[in-house]
């Protein structure tokens, strides 16, 4: 509560200043995600990150800790991703809503090729069991092209 404290008494004393979004003449909606697994050291439970540009501008970003200890990394992914894929479906929707036309496939860059694999293939897996929701959720909106996952490298 601090943190926020802080940011808005910044905000109230900064009144001509603002953030600027540049036009780059499309409407592609482009996310990363990427997650920890394990990464608290007190509990053992993940985070999942993910941050939203439109049109090459930032405009949502998150960062959450899980509810649960997974036991696997595809867990930890395929809850974040369900969750971010339901934000850019609503990102879409109110784009639609302020009548703008979003036909383009949402990128969703995701550093996790195992993900990426089991998120194509509709075979399952015996160590995967546990995301099957997840998995047949993401996997209807690939199928219709309303996203796409393409792989990006992370480094630390």
């Amino acid at each position: 509560m601090d943190v926020v404290e802080r940011i808005l008494r910044y905000l109230k004393s900064t009144p001509g200043k603002g953030i600027l979004f540049s036009n780059h003449g499309n409407l592609k909606v482009e996310g990363y995600i990427g997650a920890d697994w394990v990464g608290s050291k007190d509990d053992r439970r993940s985070a999942s990150r993910y941050f939203t540009f439109l049109e090459g501008n930032l405009v949502t970003w998150k960062s959450k800790k899980q509810l649960i200890v997974a036991r696997s990394s595809a867990k930890v992914e395929f809850r974040g991703i369900a969750l971010y894929v339901c934000e850019l479906l609503w990102i879409k929707n109110l784009l639609s809503d302020l009548g703008f036309k979003q036909n383009e496939t949402m990128s969703l860059y995701c550093d996790n090729t195992s993900t990426i694999a089991i998120s194509h293939k509709p075979v399952q897996h015996d160590r995967t069991k546990h995301v099957e929701i997840d998995r047949h959720f993401i996997k209807e909106k690939l199928e219709v092209g309303l996203i796409s996952f393409p792989f990006v490298r992370s480094k630390l």
